[in-house]
């Protein structure tokens, strides 16, 4: 029995256009298997957020730039190269986040939760890790929470580390950290309950970020990765995700 197959595609012309070919020639599934997705990064990263929940696997073609997440745009042999497909399995992290007047938000983040001064001025943040602080005070621009799936994002970017699939971790990494100056983060592991406390807050404010969900004016912010959650994505044969991670660390 043939997969049936639903399309989507970015806002970019090009994706917009190749999504018509290719639902032309395959068709259009109401109830589909799987999900192909036109465009980059963010894109898929949106369509994991719209379909992880009704257990729909994505895979993802690239018409954007990057496209690390992403396998290459060919038109033909779409249904084999779905069918002998390698599977990432990818579970996001939970940001709990209270604002200044004790409003709490919750968003998840497949990528990473991110932390961000608002203004001109250095944050302050205490850092936790599991109820025990081990950075009573970094000033940064910022620091983030990555998953594996997340690490060459906006954390490779940072200078955070390039972490394996089942290496079973997170990474905790400053954004252009002032003091500590030396302070390059921290890995570890994915069970890990993460609080980052913004010391003057008022003065200093600070927003947090769960992928593209936002919260502004935050006094803390509680990340843990929710492992019962899980998205897949689809890779062609031979050209999955651990093997992306690996030529990405050796690539000049």
């Amino acid at each position: 029995m043939s997969l049936k197959l639903a399309f989507t595609a970015s806002e970019r012309p090009e994706a917009q256009a190749a999504c018509a070919v290719l639902r032309k020639r395959y068709g259009e599934a109401n109830d589909p298997d799987v999900i192909v997705a036109l465009g980059g990064d963010g894109w898929l990263l949106e369509c994991v957020h719209s379909h992880f929940r009704h257990e729909l696997p994505i895979f993802g073609m690239n018409m954007g730039s990057i496209g690390f997440l992403l396998n290459e745009y060919r038109e033909n042999d779409l249904m084999a190269r779905i069918e002998s497909a390698e599977r990432t399995r990818i579970s996001p992290l939970r940001m709990t986040a209270t604002n200044g007047r004790g409003e709490v938000q919750e968003a998840l983040a497949f990528n990473e939760v991110s932390l961000l001064r608002q203004t001109h001025q250095s944050a302050k943040l205490r850092i936790l890790i599991d109820g025990k602080a081990r950075l009573e005070e970094l000033i940064c621009d910022g620091a983030l929470v990555a998953t594996p799936a997340g690490s060459t994002a906006y954390n490779l970017s940072a200078h955070g580390p390039i972490i394996p699939l089942d290496a079973q971790a997170l990474a905790l990494t400053p954004i252009s950290a002032f003091r500590p100056r030396r302070w390059r983060g921290a890995l570890l592991p994915h069970s890990a309950k993460v609080r980052f406390e913004v010391l003057e807050c008022d003065k200093r404010p600070v927003a947090a970020s769960a992928d593209t969900f936002e919260v502004r004016h935050i006094r803390e912010v509680e990340i843990v990765e929710v492992p019962e959650l899980s998205a897949t994505i689809l890779f062609d044969a031979g050209n999955g995700y651990d093997e992306r991670v690996l030529t990405e660390q050796f690539s000049s």
